[in-house]
């Protein structure tokens, strides 16, 4: 039998050709519009990471998996957008603080939502490297995953809504039950970059929430 992991090494199918050249102009310095150190991150997903199979709506805090994918002639060509994995970050990086969003769950049996540093390379998933946090949900189990490894996460259900609970300063990535509100599971990682948040999908879609409080049993 596979190894668990080896489900986040699965590629998506028809994805876009890599040109060497597009390999070696990553910029060196990612542009986002705003650093956040305090609390109550508020963020839109950022159109511009978006892979081409994910479609935004609803003023661009939701994403749709499109199985068939974009036109290519309205994907505009830009360095910072995925190019082999249905990945899409968040607007703002995150560099200090302790901040909370949720997300709405619809109609998907698999995706990943966390966080990853800003200039994270744009031909990697997100999960599958040591510079990426996620918790990913496949085969009906949830995983806590980072460097492409897997860790069974318990007491978590199918999901509707998911609470992220992300303490930069502490180094800390929270899984929450909005429902108690409890949480779940945890990952550590001594964060020393902006990280923005990060949201992988192969179906259905996922709506965000931000600029949320933290829930007062998480205080």
């Amino acid at each position: 039998m596979a190894a668990p992991w080896s489900v986040g090494l699965r590629r998506l199918a028809g994805a876009r050709s890599v040109t060497a050249a597009r390999l070696l102009c990553l910029p060196s310095q990612r542009r986002y519009v705003l650093r956040t150190a305090g609390n109550n991150l508020q963020f839109k997903l950022d159109e511009r990471t978006a892979h081409s199979s994910l479609d935004l709506f609803k003023k661009d805090t939701g994403v749709i998996y499109r199985i068939l994918g974009l036109d290519p002639s309205l994907v505009l060509d830009d360095p910072e957008r995925f190019r082999e994995w249905a990945v899409v970050f968040g607007d703002r990086r995150v560099t200090g603080g302790r901040h909370y969003w949720e997300v709405t769950v619809r109609k998907s049996q698999e995706f990943r939502v966390g966080v990853a540093e800003a200039a994270m390379s744009r031909d990697e998933c997100v999960g599958t490297n040591s510079c990426s946090w996620v918790f990913a949900y496949t085969q009906r189990k949830w995983y806590a995953m980072t460097g492409n490894k897997m860790v069974p996460v318990s007491l978590a259900g199918k999901p509707d809504r998911v609470g992220l609970l992300l303490d930069w300063d502490a180094g800390c990535l929270g899984l929450v039950d909005v429902q108690k509100p409890k949480l779940i599971h945890s990952m550590r990682a001594a964060f020393r970059v902006p990280l923005c948040p990060a949201f992988a999908l192969w179906d259905g879609e996922l709506l965000t929430h931000s600029g949320l409080e933290v829930p007062q049993g998480l205080q």
